[in-house]
């Protein structure tokens, strides 16, 4: 106790002779000079707008927040005023943060006062909008926030998920409100609502569905209770300051299943909204998984989306919510894993379904009937399709392809007489949104030099108008832009694609260090051609060479490509990264003992087992909140690749960078938020602990309070300044 005293009387007084010298010499210049490399000030702006269910408009949300015009799509004039809150009746708003329009137009939802739950999660105050009466009225009575509000086909009612973890009904006409089911709890029954595996894997914050007919109401019901709880403290901080915890911390707590520990059950249950009875739907095989739910064109039609805990058997059933039948119409089994387009990209038309497939090499999409014929292949046979936008009147189909290179996307359609075209220009990156009847398309476009676009096209690819050509943000970012280049090499029979981003007065005749960047997790794409401004364009002005491959593992270059990494993470992606170090080595202006790698989550996790590799190439390694080892992560992305702990221990022994910690050969700086609810700080402070007891170090940088994502209160500016310091004093 005494030395405790008398170590804050020197730190105190210490605190007290020279304070502001203190804080100068240890505040970055490259915190400012960074922040406009860093999220959110380095985003290009986006147009705001929906197309509206007549698939002829679109609506266009103001400026201020305070109003949604709806405007032709063919002309792009505007038609009429749908919301403004300086004519609303009964309700006053300051602004709004979002808005949905209702399937017929008649109403409008919009909400403020967000709360994030999760990544994509999160809680608002929600408001109906009449558009005829201009009332603006709260969804609900009884609940000051919900979350996912979803409107019935006719519009008349809108299912929500209240705090409580229960579904209620809000019924428009009459402005009541039913609960259709009462069993939510926290931390033990979810209805309605993804938990947060699902939520981060699967891609979804919400598993429900109304029946066409608006007689019926489906959802998939979370029971968690045998999931272990997982608790992260949670401080006062100076950002969002928590003053509740200035002395004490307090904790954040929710349900995480680890690799190999149990997953919440899932149920399917239908909700008759006549009797307010609830049947239970059992789905034969009992799977551990329901990525998806949604009707078909019958309220007898009800399409689930089944997966089994090693997500290598992908079936989909056809279920009547009355009845409770059900029947299998598509199977797929996988030698690897099931890809997550299997279920993100599902679409239901009148008379068919599309699905994702990769047996045949590649991904490709599918269309089958509603009776389980496979009818035929929608895309090429030679690429991966990556998004399934629709199909018109006319039995067009439109989506996109990893075309005519795996580092582009073009939008494409396959016409009734079985021909593919592009829609989009071909080299570079294309998206698209489609109206209703797929008749018109959002079209955004993107490559290395330029930023992204964003036209009105028809479906044939012809423009319409331009909604946003980013003109002043690419005059305002132009001089911010190192030169950014492709280039390709060989690593273990592989041609692998890489970019690298030099400074804007590049002399072939320097030698230059090299920040080797990379993420490298399965299906995952880092060189693509398509815009990018981050803190690589300032590191090259800084005068690095910033590189960037993607090895074995990463997608779209096929099912052989992708898969050779299963029940093997770590390996063949540290073989390619290592592969890349030398290459670039090669390069005749670069300086070869001067070489660092980087990397965040997935990419952190790969940056130390490169630092660990035998015979390693790299001067110096930052790792920002990266896995340690996958027994610390959570079941569906770990078992994907994995499988669980006990199927595959000498994979997961293999693939521990903790275990390798005692090969780590070069300094290592790593990084992460003490809130990250994702990738856990107990993944490094494990390796850390690791380090310690081998005699060994490393540098660590904390951020309280934050997430994975490490955003707000300068904290992305101050990521990216203290792994520049670092290179700086490494390979400088």
């Amino acid at each position: 106790m005494h030395m405790k005293k008398l170590t804050y009387i020197i730190v105190a007084a210490a605190a007290m002779i020279a304070p502001a010298a203190f804080g100068a010499s240890q505040r970055s210049p490259h915190v400012g000079a960074l922040a406009p490399y860093s999220y959110p000030e380095n985003r290009a702006p986006r147009p705001d707008i929906a197309f509206m269910p007549d698939g002829t408009s679109y609506a266009e949300r103001s400026a201020d927040n305070r109003k949604i015009v709806i405007k032709d799509i063919a002309t792009g004039k505007e038609k009429e005023v749908l919301f403004d809150l300086d004519r609303t009746r009964e309700t006053t708003l300051p602004a709004f943060d979002g808005f949905i329009v209702s399937p017929d137009a008649s109403k409008v939802l919009v909400w403020t006062g967000v709360e994030s739950i999760y990544r994509r999660s999160f809680t608002a105050q929600y408001y109906v909008y009449e558009v005829r009466s201009r009332l603006l009225k709260p969804l609900s009575k009884t609940h000051a926030r919900q979350r996912d509000p979803l409107f019935s086909p006719d519009s008349r009612m809108v299912a929500f998920v209240a705090p409580d973890n229960n579904i209620y009904i809000a019924k428009l006409d009459y402005e009541t409100e039913v609960a259709a089911t009462t069993d939510g709890a926290a931390r033990s029954v979810i209805n309605g609502a993804a938990d947060w595996t699902y939520e981060e894997e699967f891609a979804t914050t919400s598993l429900m569905a109304w029946a066409p007919d608006n007689l019926t109401f489906c959802y998939v019901r979370f029971d968690e209770s045998a999931v272990p709880t997982y608790s992260l403290p949670v401080y006062e901080g100076t950002c969002d300051r928590r003053t509740e915890y200035a002395l004490y911390p307090g904790e954040m707590s929710y349900k995480y299943p680890v690799a190999g520990q149990p997953n919440s059950t899932v149920s399917l249950l239908s909700y008759d909204i006549e009797t307010r009875k609830t049947k239970t739907v059992d789905i034969p095989g009992s799977p551990c998984y329901i990525p998806r739910i949604a009707y078909g064109p019958k309220p007898s039609q009800l399409m689930v989306a089944t997966l089994n805990r090693d997500q290598n058997r992908y079936e989909i059933f056809a279920v009547n919510p009355k009845s409770t039948v059900s029947r299998s119409v598509y199977t797929e089994d996988s030698k690897a894993w099931i890809e997550p387009e299997a279920y993100e990209a599902l679409h239901f038309g009148e008379n068919s379904f599309v699905v994702a497939g990769s047996s045949e090499g590649y991904t490709r999409f599918y269309e089958y009937s509603y009776s389980g014929a496979k009818i035929k292949a929608l895309t090429p046979a030679h690429c991966d399709a990556t998004a399934y936008y629709g199909t018109d009147a006319l039995g067009n189909h439109y989506f996109q392809t990893a075309s005519p290179t795996p580092m582009d996307r073009t939008v494409q359609r396959l016409d009734r007489k079985g021909i593919t075209s592009a829609v989009s220009k071909t080299a570079g990156t294309s998206g698209a949104t489609f109206a209703p009847g797929c008749n018109f398309m959002l079209l955004s476009f993107s490559d290395i030099t330029t930023p992204p676009t964003y036209t009105i096209n028809r479906a044939d690819g012809k423009q319409v108008s331009v909604l946003l050509d980013n003109k002043d943000y690419a005059d305002r970012t132009a001089s911010m832009l190192g030169k950014k280049e492709f280039f390709t090499f060989t690593s273990g029979g592989y041609e692998l694609n890489g970019y690298m981003v030099k400074p804007r007065d590049f002399s072939a005749s320097r030698r230059y260090p090299v920040i080797m960047s990379q993420y490298s997790g399965p299906g995952s794409q880092s060189v693509l051609n398509s815009w990018s401004l981050d803190w690589e364009a300032y590191f090259a002005s800084q005068g690095y060479i910033v590189m960037c491959v993607d090895g074995r593992g990463t997608g779209g270059r096929g099912t052989e490509f992708r898969t050779a990494v299963y029940k093997d993470l770590g390996n063949l992606e540290t073989v390619d990264q290592v592969a890349a170090a030398r290459y670039a080595a090669s390069l005749p202006y670069v300086d070869a003992a001067r070489i660092g790698i980087y990397g965040w989550s997935f990419g952190g996790y790969e940056a130390l087992m490169c630092a660990s590799a035998d015979d390693c190439p790299y001067a110096a390694a930052v790792a920002i909140a990266p896995v340690t080892d996958w027994r610390y992560y959570d079941t569906v992305y770990t078992e994907r690749y994995m499988l669980t702990p006990q199927q595959n221990e000498r994979g997961y022994n293999d693939a521990s960078a903790l275990l390798r910690a005692l090969h780590l050969s070069c300094p290592l700086l790593m990084m992460y938020g003490t809130a990250d609810d994702n990738v856990h700080p107990a993944n490094t402070l494990q390796y850390v602990s690791t380090l310690q007891s081998l005699g060994m170090m490393c540098d660590m940088f904390v951020f309280p309070n934050m997430n994975h994502s490490i955003n707000g209160c300068n904290a992305r500016a101050v990521v990216y300044a203290k792994m520049l310091q670092f290179f700086d004093s490494k390979l400088k």
